[in-house]
């Protein structure tokens, strides 16, 4: 049981405090409620640019890394299409030292030409390099243009284009700014060895003082219920032929999030998986196949995906998947197979809660989805999973007119 106490201060900034005296050190992790799905499609590419304009000074602050390190901390940053969020790590004594360079960062980021230029810069050469000249690295670009039609997770979080980021100026970057890195727009989750009237003080003489900004509303447009098979093809220079499938599932607070959760896990996850041990092993088709989902807070995809081995020919790989999904929807699994991969989402669930890091970011995720406590709610929700659920789903889930399917040539 992860305990934790919340208050909120009266600028709108939700605080979370979780004390763990078995540990030196303190964390603090400030999510903001913004990612890619938020952004104009015109101007796709803004909350992953923020994510390092973050980290380039603010307004008392000239180098954000250089105080932190003198305090003993380490520190990183993530941006997805649902949030982006930002932590270090430092001695507990030394804690006033984040919440000094986060609030400053959150009251004003010290916006210049210089620095909006250097940080696109780094931006552009991250897509080229992992999105245009990375091979294969195209894939969940075109994947998602094919699988979305209307919503915003047809983007990938690091931009929809590279005109984009290029043609970024500083007023869209302020207007951004002003939009959504509010405090109202937040939380900050304090872990470690410290105390929650502690944390209290510290927020209110730091964050406290912030104006509160005007809450963002989102109101995003909803996809549609795909209706038919979707399919595209592309010929590139890899060296592997690659098949990727895609299928719609359900949003991250639906309780058929669990089942289609499990259903990658028996199909994909690690050597012992269905897919693996059929495909891979015993037919050796794919030279490796992966089943996953994208965890994403709105209703998601789940993926399939796999390199063939040299000489196999697609319509066959695909043949032996569909028979693999086919079975599961036909037969469903047996009470051991489920059994063993619960047991393994709560020895995994366990592994991520005993970082200290890992657990800040946990409440702060959940805390963004409506309800902190979901922490300790969720291992209950896997374990009350059954077989019928999964048959049930599977049938949902993997029906032919959700698919979308790339396939990958080698040239």
């Amino acid at each position: 049981m992860i305990q934790f106490e919340r208050f909120v201060l009266a600028n709108g900034l939700t605080v979370l405090v979780h004390e763990d005296k078995s540990t030196p050190m303190a964390v603090v992790n400030v999510l903001y409620d913004v990612g890619a799905r938020d952004e104009d499609p015109n101007k796709t590419g803004f909350a992953h640019l923020f994510e390092h304009l973050m980290f380039g000074g603010s307004i008392n602050i000239p180098v954000y890394d250089e105080p932190l390190q003198v305090a003993g901390g380490e520190n990183n940053a993530y941006t997805t299409n649902d949030l982006t969020n930002y932590y270090c790590q430092l001695p507990a004594e030394n804690i006033e030292t984040a919440f000094w360079l986060e609030s400053d960062r959150m009251l004003s980021l010290a916006f210049g030409k210089k620095s909006l230029d250097t940080q696109r810069k780094v931006v552009c050469e991250e897509f080229k390099e992992h999105y245009i000249n990375k091979p294969y690295g195209d894939v969940w670009k075109r994947m998602r243009e094919l699988a979305y039609t209307t919503h915003p997770y047809r983007w990938m979080t690091i931009g929809k284009e590279l005109s984009h980021i290029e043609n970024a100026t500083l007023e869209d970057v302020k207007a951004f700014f002003q939009k959504h890195y509010t405090p109202s727009n937040a939380v900050l989750v304090v872990a470690g060895n410290i105390t929650v009237n502690q944390v209290k003080e510290l927020a209110e003489k730091w964050f406290g003082p912030i104006p509160a900004g005007n809450k963002y509303e989102r109101n995003l447009p909803q996809e549609p219920k795909q209706m038919a098979p979707r399919t595209a093809e592309v010929k590139a220079n890899v060296p592997l032929d690659a098949l990727y499938k895609c299928w719609h599932i359900y949003a991250r607070t639906d309780k058929r999030y669990y089942i289609a959760d499990l259903v990658t896990e028996i199909l994909g996850g690690g050597a012992s998986s269905r897919l693996y041990q059929a495909l891979v092993k015993e037919k050796k088709l794919f030279s490796n196949i992966e089943c996953y989902h994208f965890g994403s807070t709105d209703a998601g995809l789940l993926a399939i995906e796999g390199k063939l081995v040299k000489g196999v020919a697609m319509k066959d790989a695909e043949a032996a998947l569909n028979d693999e999904l086919f079975k599961i929807q036909q037969e469903g699994i047996t009470e051991k197979e489920l059994e063993k991969v619960k047991n393994k989402t709560e020895s995994m669930m366990a592994f991520e809660d005993m970082s200290l890091m890992n657990r800040a970011a946990s409440i702060a995720m959940y805390e963004l989805l409506g309800d902190a406590s979901l922490i300790n709610k969720e291992l209950d929700l896997y374990k009350a999973v059954t077989a019928k659920d999964i048959i049930g789903e599977s049938r949902i889930i993997f029906d032919i007119n959700n698919t979308n399917t790339l396939y990958y040539f080698a040239n």
